[in-house]
């Protein structure tokens, strides 16, 4: 059975820092797409940032280009996302996603399978 837990939200001030990690079970993280996608309120879901690509390089939304970084353990099966000088327009709920195609899915959030519950990240002064 699939499962992916996310932690690591919260609430922190412009130009702080978090980091996401994503648990995953049920498959190995390496073989799939997989990645991070975040929700705002009267928003669409966006891809941030995905090992999604043929090469296995890391795509990331030029929103967050220079300040985020995706990362993976492939012993704890893992997938992390480093988020820096963060920005209040950073604020919503972000996802972790997989999918078995691999680099198929891409980075449309609706050509992936398995989604976990989300996490809150709020940044505010």
């Amino acid at each position: 059975q699939v499962q992916l837990v996310e932690s690591g939200g919260g609430s922190v001030q412009p130009g702080g820092s978090l980091r996401l990690s994503c648990a995953a079970s049920g498959f190995t993280l390496d073989y799939w797409a997989i990645g991070w996608f975040r929700q705002a309120p009267g928003r669409e879901r966006e891809a941030v940032s995905c090992f999604s690509s043929r090469d296995g390089s890391p795509y990331y939304a030029d929103s967050v280009k220079g300040r985020f970084t995706i990362s993976r353990d492939g012993a704890k099966n893992t997938l992390y996302l480093q988020m820096n000088s963060l920005k209040p327009e950073d604020t919503a709920v972000y996802y972790c996603a997989a999918d078995p195609g691999g680099f198929l899915a891409g980075t449309n959030p609706n050509l992936y399978a398995y989604w976990g519950q989300g996490t809150q990240v709020t940044v505010s002064s």
